[in-house]
């Protein structure tokens, strides 16, 4: 039967608008995709045909961008979270307990590329069937918000949409404030066109414990969190990449253009004047009188013959062509240019780190924000367990590991300088970029070596450290006094 989508925030309204949004995006996503992945479009080569430029392309691949993607991503990595007062003495063990619980210290890194990559990334946060809040990861090519008026943070509605291969029916989930809504259509390729105020091929689900494909929400709110990158580019995101993918069809074009090179033009090519070419009876086709080999001469007894070769192509200028739309890349990406070039020869280490000024900044802008959505992302998981202090605990902090390259010399150094400024013992270790797991750990054995240790002597005030005492006058008589001591 049709579902009314006349009436504006209805759950056929918002079926209607959020998946019309989710399929309108479909391609772009996809495009980026590819250029993270490096399947990029086959550049156009005048005179060679497809399917032969697509068999280049697999020699002249070179995936500039996704080196793009993978450098902030690799360095954004979440170590725990502090709260305030207001979570209680034991929120950051309990924070750190639910992240282990869904394996986010390896699944958080698909939320993080999933947002460099795809604009933005989503968690979804759900009650598991023991109670415990289950986080997942979800993608914008099935997932899809709506934030309330007048506001970039706060969602009304949240739709899920995917094809269900177990039965080969489209399944969608819609998330309100006070309900849960699931739909299915059999159709592989679902539309959203709305015709007279109907949205038409779709159809409630019925699940178990789920009359009528409807559920009640017992968050009373919308349990899903964005991650969005580069907000300030985009309000619905910018990708990582999206503003050099014209630099990398450059760089693609010189390559497969290089590979042309070297396989038609690299060689030498031998002509032969005067000659006469005998035809293959059969075909009519030249036969041609001499092959390339290193080991052949070519001789005639026709003195009138005359034999030469062509000048190779040159490929330096092919190769100066992607050498210079990789500085581009590296100047508009902020990526350090020893990650693209990989030319580091007697470079000094105050250069690399100024090299990697850049790329520090960018991903440090990504942990604040990125650090919001895990902040919200706990809030939820602690509302989940009917814990109402924490999920509106807003002193929560994300601790990230820090994405510069240190030196354990630089580190430990640091820390001595800390100690003597007042830094507590505990924030010298994190600063060190120990996890908060280890330190709770490392403060158990500090404890135990202190009453293990033996009791230290008491200090003589009068011996200076590292000087032996004086010794007894009486005890260093030599021979010579002993006479007279006589």
């Amino acid at each position: 039967m049709a579902i009314d989508a006349s009436v504006p925030q209805s759950p056929g309204w918002w079926l209607a608008r959020l998946g019309a949004r989710i399929t309108a995006e479909a391609d772009e996503l996809d495009l980026l995709w590819r250029y993270a992945t490096g399947d990029p479009p086959i550049p156009e080569v005048p005179g060679i045909a497809p399917g032969e430029a697509k068999e280049w392309m697999k020699l002249a691949r070179a995936n500039w961008a996704g080196l793009v993607i993978d450098a902030p991503s690799e360095r954004l990595g979440v170590d725990g979270f502090r709260f305030g007062s207001v979570g209680g003495k034991n929120a950051d063990k309990d924070a750190n307990r639910i992240w282990q619980e869904n394996h986010l210290d390896a699944d958080s890194d698909l939320i993080h590329y999933g947002a460099l990559s795809q604009r933005r990334a989503f968690a979804l946060v759900e009650k598991g069937s023991d109670g415990r809040p289950v986080i997942t990861h979800e993608t914008p090519r099935q997932f899809a918000v709506e934030y309330e008026q007048g506001s970039r943070r706060r969602i009304a509605a949240a739709l899920k949409l995917w094809l269900d291969d177990w039965t080969g029916t489209t399944r969608a989930t819609l998330w309100l404030p006070d309900s849960i809504h699931y739909f299915s259509t059999p159709s592989t390729e679902p539309g959203f066109a709305v015709m007279r105020n109907e949205l038409r091929g779709w159809d409630p689900l019925a699940l178990p414990r789920v009359r009528d494909g409807i559920a009640a929400n017992p968050l009373h709110r919308v349990p899903a969190v964005d991650f969005v990158n580069r907000r300030n580019r985009r309000l619905s995101g910018f990708a990582e990449h999206e503003d050099v993918l014209s630099i990398q069809d450059r760089i693609n074009l010189s390559l497969i253009n290089l590979i042309a090179a070297m396989r038609y033009g690299a060689f030498r090519q031998r002509w032969a004047a005067g000659l006469e070419v005998d035809e293959d009876p059969v075909t009519g086709k030249a036969i041609q009188p001499f092959q390339l080999d290193i080991k052949s001469l070519w001789t005639t007894d026709d003195h009138e013959v005359r034999f030469g070769e062509f000048a190779s192509t040159d490929l330096i200028p092919y190769v100066k062509a992607v050498e210079s739309a990789t500085q581009d890349l590296a100047a508009i990406s902020r990526t350090p240019p020893h990650y693209l070039l990989g030319q580091v020869v007697n470079v000094s280490g105050d250069a690399l780190k100024a090299a990697e000024t850049g790329l520090v900044s960018k991903v440090r802008d990504r942990q604040r924000n990125f650090g919001e959505s895990w902040e919200q992302t706990m809030r939820l998981a602690f509302a989940v367990l009917g814990d109402d202090v924490r999920a509106n605990a807003f002193d929560a902090e994300t601790v990230w590991r820090d994405p510069e390259s240190r030196t354990l010399g630089e580190l430990a150094d640091a820390a001595v300088k800390k100690q003597s400024a007042g830094v507590p013992w505990r924030q010298r270790m994190e600063d060190m970029g120990y996890t908060p797991q280890e330190i709770d750990r490392m403060e158990v054995d500090r404890a135990q070596d202190a009453l293990l240790a033996p009791a230290a002597p008491e200090p003589n005030a009068s011996v200076l450290p590292f000087q032996q005492p004086p010794r007894d006058e009486r005890a260093v008589i030599g021979r010579g006094d002993i006479a007279s001591a006589a």
